[in-house]
């Protein structure tokens, strides 16, 4: 007999004028895993806030385990088993691992003491689990990479051994090798009966993962299928509501005589860097792939100036080029400037206005006698919006009001007003629904035909093989390998990021191996 998890009925939502769910219901079976789909303001967000006790709707019901959810805070839905992991991370910076692993639920002693040896050996036990295993448990969370962080969500999700577990975009930051164990933990997990609400943007993860999928438009649940029932292009059809064209844009060659933008020589930093040279072409598109924690972070805010070089040379333009730090790097006639990986910790100004972080670089260009032209900031802002067609109320509206997606292109905005020389993008798609990632990925090939040089990090392989020129692999600290043309694939990728390059891909003509 088929037990449900979840069950919901006529479940619906209001925010003032706006419907962001309308009559859902859904049952997902106990024991699988369930994908939900759909672009940003589908309503994704609200029916998870629903379930997990964040919100109460306005109509319908909710049943976990066919008990009713009283909608009186998130503690109800905990108390009946489910426990989430959000893309934005929930961590205490300041705290340590094991503190935060164990925040709500530390174990206690007989007489109710918190129990800190206990506490160690199940904090072991579980950053083990995830691949922390090096992680001192004592040490403080805001030392963490972004990764890492993301890997203590989910391992702090899991130490509340629930009988639901939401994963909202829990894979967006993590490298191909750290997404295969969460698979394989999910997998044993499943099989030992837990249920797993999986919501993700890549379209080959639920493929792999997911059982079922159900897919949300306008707040209406639009189908529910088996997952490998439907191809890519009619599930994106689904999701848009719309044909969607082909998911990269065309790449015209760049010539071998481009002029070289940036030349980077002999280049090391902090102990992450070693000895990197490699020159960036006008209208260049060049990836920067490698696992986790391989130097390609460092290198990038290196070129920006974020950190110190230790050694090596880098030229913009023929003429030395070694920013005292960002606001030098920004302030040239030829900026370089970065589209950080964490938009929300290292990029906006949530609190301030969406015009205020759109102009954050340019207000001084755009002052009058030393005093801000609104005028002229308004136009300004209302010509970006339109170009990148970002959806906001208002321009005064805080730019935590919007969804990730357009988040991100009130980033990109800042970037694009400053016209720069060259563009370093770190996982520039990272959380955001296919249609928009279209739309950014059209806006990075139209800059790079314009001219710009664009420096393109990225987690995601497809991204690497659809969107660049050129590809540099690093590992170690120092780059492996250079792959152009066909040899930008997943498997030399892949190869060369674990340093395991077959031989008879190492003699490939259209590869090139770098040694320290």
């Amino acid at each position: 007999m088929t037990v449900n998890a979840i069950r919901l009925r006529d479940v619906g939502k209001s925010y003032g004028p706006t419907r962001a769910l309308a009559d859902v219901s859904l049952d997902i079976e106990a024991g699988t895993v369930h994908a939900l789909l759909g672009e940003n303001g589908a309503g994704k967000s609200t029916l998870i806030k629903i379930l997990t006790g964040v919100l109460a709707p306005d109509t319908g019901t909710v049943d976990l385990f066919d008990e009713r959810l009283d909608h009186d805070g998130p503690q109800a839905a905990q108390t009946l088993g489910l426990a989430t992991v959000f893309q934005e991370l929930s961590l205490v910076p300041h705290l340590s691992v094991e503190d935060n692993l164990f925040l709500s639920n530390p174990p206690r002693s007989k007489f109710g003491w918190i129990d800190l040896r206990r506490q160690r050996a199940e904090s072991r036990h579980w950053l083990d689990l995830v691949g922390l295993g090096d992680i001192h448990p004592g040490t403080h969370v805001g030392q963490l990479s972004l990764t890492q962080k993301q890997l203590l969500e989910i391992a702090k999700g899991l130490a509340k051994r629930p009988r639901i577990l939401v994963l909202d975009e829990a894979t967006a930051s993590l490298p191909g090798n750290d997404v295969d164990r969460l698979f394989n933990i999910i997998a044993e997990a499943r099989r030992e009966g837990l249920t797993v609400i999986y919501i993700s943007h890549r379209m080959t993860e639920i493929e792999r993962i997911a059982d079922r999928c159900s897919v949300l438009r306008n707040g209406q649940l639009i189908e529910t299928f088996d997952a490998r029932s439907r191809s890519h292009d009619e599930i994106c059809r689904m999701l848009a509501g719309r044909e969607i064209s082909q998911v990269f844009p065309p790449r015209r060659p760049v010539p071998a005589d481009a002029p070289i933008v940036l030349d980077v020589s002999e280049l090391s930093a902090v102990d992450k860097v070693r000895n990197i040279s490699f020159a960036l072409r006008q209208g260049e598109v060049l990836g920067i792939g490698g696992l986790e924690g391989q130097g390609q972070k460092e290198l990038l805010q290196a070129l920006y100036g974020a950190i110190r070089t230790a050694a090596g040379s880098v030229t913009l333009d023929g003429k030395p080029f070694k920013p005292a730090g960002p606001a030098a790097a920004i302030a040239g006639q030829r900026p370089v400037m970065l589209l950080p990986e964490d938009r929300k910790t290292d990029g906006l100004l949530l609190a301030e206005s969406i015009r205020d972080n759109m102009l954050l670089s340019v207000t001084g260009k755009l002052s009058r006698y030393g005093l801000r032209d609104q005028a002229a900031e308004t136009a300004c802002s209302r010509a970006i919006t339109q170009k990148l067609a970002i959806k906001i109320a208002s321009p005064d509206a805080p730019v935590s009001s919007l969804s990730g997606g357009n988040q991100q292109k009130v980033l990109l905005a800042r970037l694009l007003l400053n016209e720069p020389a060259v563009y370093i993008l770190m996982d520039p798609t990272r959380g955001i629904d296919v249609g928009i990632k279209q739309e950014i990925y059209s806006l990075i090939r139209e800059l790079a035909d314009r001219g710009a040089a664009v420096l393109f990090l990225t987690t995601d392989f497809e991204e690497l093989i659809g969107m660049c020129d050129r590809v540099l692999v690093l590992y170690g600290g120092v780059i492996r390998r250079e792959f152009t043309g066909d040899a930008i694939n997943e498997v030399n990728i892949m190869e060369a990021s674990l340093n395991m390059m077959r031989p008879e891909i190492a003699r490939n003509s259209t590869d090139t191996e770098i040694r320290p």
